[in-house]
């Protein structure tokens, strides 16, 4: 495409911040990338250790967008592309001490342990359940559409695995949309996952419990690396913006960026800039412009967590290890919030014979984990594997990495803080935050939203979106 002659500066080098940058270059603008790190990906890092492959940020990726497919054959790292071992599919949790598969009939659904017959015969109340009149948390939300067993087995240690967070303070119209909407539009989750399945099918998207989990063979990193190579002196890493000023020009208003980069300070002008970093780092830079939406991304909660990577000898486990891995409901009162059967999902994880496996601690669960030590967390993490996968002996291989701030929460009430983002792009025109605490946590949620950023930017100067 010819170029717009306009100069967009995206700040983070994160996946939203990435794939915004590509997709704005592909659409003719020339990019500024200015990253913290001495490296981009974000959280997406995976390290690679004597024949031990750990991944501090997503461990995979689910394809529920054709474009996450397109920007890895663009880039030439389809290649490396793999999906996870078709035993993945199988998921289990805990219950009174032991692993129990997630039903994927209705024949197991039928013979689970996980509910009991009365929870089950609940679920046929569901087509008969009104609509709210408040905002819920998703804890709400489902004991009122399913039952409080449905919560306690299936929904809180999802919200676990997937937030660190807690259903009872989540809002189920921020965090869960989708599930929302199938109420809202179509009066029940049942009618609802069965009309909107044609929808999906028009805009190309897959539904995150059909999507296939996929990953690379040198881990997720791939996709940031690939990334940030294509957009070559584009990017500025070890670089930090200090503050964006918004200067009146015409029609539209310049922005002027200061960053500092080995305590030297510097400005660039620039057309449009996209914010794709944290809101606590956010904050601040945004602050001196509009203090009060400063103050609403200063308030978005990050649990904290740490990942215990632990690698054994096959001989030290006696769980077949079958599938994706297990999560732990609140009500089994456990120290781990769930783990990854690393080396079932995906090969060469782990060196020949031995086991990798990825546990979690932490989250809204158990906030105090920031103030335990490596080996409390390390003999905690073992306590629960020995008990519930049949853990011999002691690992052969040990990482620890601890999130200070892990994952945003969009608890109740969180529409307000989307409004003020909203307001802040229509107040500061040329202005766009991609990140994900806005449009959901997923990486798949992140490259779509990047998409819709892009696509806005080339609204907002009038260039074709196609």
């Amino acid at each position: 495409m010819t170029g717009t002659g306009k100069h967009v500066v995206v700040v983070g080098g994160g996946i939203s911040g990435l794939c915004t940058a590509y997709l704005l270059r592909e659409k003719g603008f020339r990019i500024t990338l200015f990253e913290k790190d001495d490296g981009v990906g974000g959280t997406m890092k995976s390290i690679l250790q004597d024949g031990w492959l750990i991944e501090s940020g997503p461990n995979s990726a689910l394809e529920t967008t054709p474009l996450l497919r397109k920007i890895c054959d663009e880039l030439g790292i389809l290649d490396q592309w793999v999906y996870a071992d078709e035993a993945s599919s199988k998921r289990y949790i805990v219950k009174k001490g032991k692993l129990h598969a997630l039903p994927s009939g209705i024949g197991s659904f039928l013979s689970t342990p996980l509910w009991s017959f009365g929870g089950k015969l609940r679920l046929l109340k569901e087509p008969f359940i009104g609509k709210a009149r408040k905002e819920e948390s998703i804890a709400e939300f489902v004991t009122r559409r399913l039952g409080r067993e449905f919560l306690d087995y299936a929904i809180n240690p999802f919200v676990a695995g997937v937030y660190a967070g807690s259903p009872d303070k989540l809002s189920v119209q921020s965090a869960f949309p989708k599930l929302y909407a199938l109420e809202e539009k179509y009066g029940g989750l049942i009618k609802g996952a069965i009309r909107s399945r044609s929808e999906r099918k028009k805009r190309k998207e897959t539904a995150k419990d059909r999507a296939k989990l996929f990953s690379f063979e040198r881990g997720m990193q791939t996709l940031p690396d690939a990334i940030g190579r294509s957009l070559g002196n584009s990017v500025y890493l070890s670089t930090t913006v200090d503050r964006i000023m918004p200067m009146r020009a015409g029609d539209r208003p310049a922005y002027f960026i200061t960053t500092v980069q080995n305590g030297a300070q510097s400005t660039v002008e620039a057309d449009a800039v996209v914010l794709s970093i944290p809101s606590f780092g956010a904050a601040p830079i945004i602050h001196p412009i509009d203090p009060e939406t400063a103050s609403s991304l200063e308030a978005i909660y990050y649990p904290p967590v740490a990942e215990v990577f632990l690698g054994f000898r096959r001989d030290q486990i006696s769980h077949p290890l079958d599938g994706f891995g297990f999560l732990v409901p609140e009500i089994e009162r456990r120290r781990i919030l769930g783990c990854l059967w690393s080396s079932s999902l995906f090969p060469e994880r782990a060196p020949e014979s031995r086991i990798a496996l990825t546990s979690f601690v932490g989250g809204s669960r158990q906030p105090g984990i920031l103030g335990a030590d490596d080996s409390s967390l390390l003999r905690d993490v073992l306590l629960d594997l020995s008990d519930l996968i049949g853990i011999t002996g002691y690992p052969e291989f040990i990482r620890i990495i601890r999130w200070e701030r892990a994952i945003p929460q969009y608890n109740v009430g969180y529409h307000a803080t989307l409004s003020k983002l909203d307001r802040f792009e229509k107040n500061f025109r040329g202005s766009f935050i991609c990140a994900n605490y806005r449009g959901g946590i997923a990486v798949g949620d992140c490259v779509m939203n990047a998409e819709k950023t892009a696509d806005a930017v080339a609204n907002y100067f009038g260039v074709s979106s196609g």
